[in-house]
């Protein structure tokens, strides 16, 4: 898959995505989504290889999908954006991460924008969710310029929470 924005290029994982990932985790950049990254170098590869499994399947509502977030013009590579499915809502959600020393760029609402035109017109889903800590601001501006609209407040723990923190529920509706 490959989908390009004005700067960006959302596109399949590949093996050679290891190291910048592995970078990325380094930073922190991964925390929300896989929880401690402090030993990643010994499973990443094994994630971006699911990745491209999980995409070869091609069905949203299997765990997961995940997807490159390169600089059009540089190639580098700046974070990752996907979907997953949420067992306890029973629907499809997003997930991003950018790269500490890409933030502050726009990127993710980019990222997120492009995605979910994509999931919407490819799977026929008629609304995406994601969560996002109360304390991620940004994370939560992301979602809002990505055209999330809140739901709700509540506690929610994550798959790799430690424990439940107050978060804001999001949907975007087709």
């Amino acid at each position: 898959m490959e989908l390009v924005t004005k700067r960006l290029i959302i596109r399949s994982l590949r093996p050679t995505d290891e190291t910048a990932f592995i970078e990325m985790a380094s930073d922190g950049s991964l925390w929300e989504i896989f929880g401690d990254c402090s030993e990643c170098d010994k499973w990443m590869g094994e994630f971006i290889s699911d990745a491209i499994r999980l995409e070869a399947e091609d069905n949203p509502y299997h765990e997961y999908l995940a997807f490159a977030i390169e600089d059009k013009i540089s190639h580098v590579v700046v974070g990752s954006v996907g979907s997953s499915y949420y067992e306890d809502f029973m629907e499809v959600g997003v997930t991003y991460f950018i790269g500490a020393d890409y933030r502050g760029n726009g990127y993710a609402a980019e990222a997120l924008k492009c995605l979910t035109d994509y999931l919407f017109e490819r799977y026929h889903l008629s609304k995406l969710i994601a969560t996002a800590c109360v304390n991620n601001i940004a994370s939560c501006k992301t979602l809002e310029k990505a055209g999330f609209c809140m739901i709700e407040t509540k506690m929610y723990q994550d798959l790799y929470d430690e424990s439940e923190n107050m978060s804001n529920i999001y949907e975007l509706v087709r």
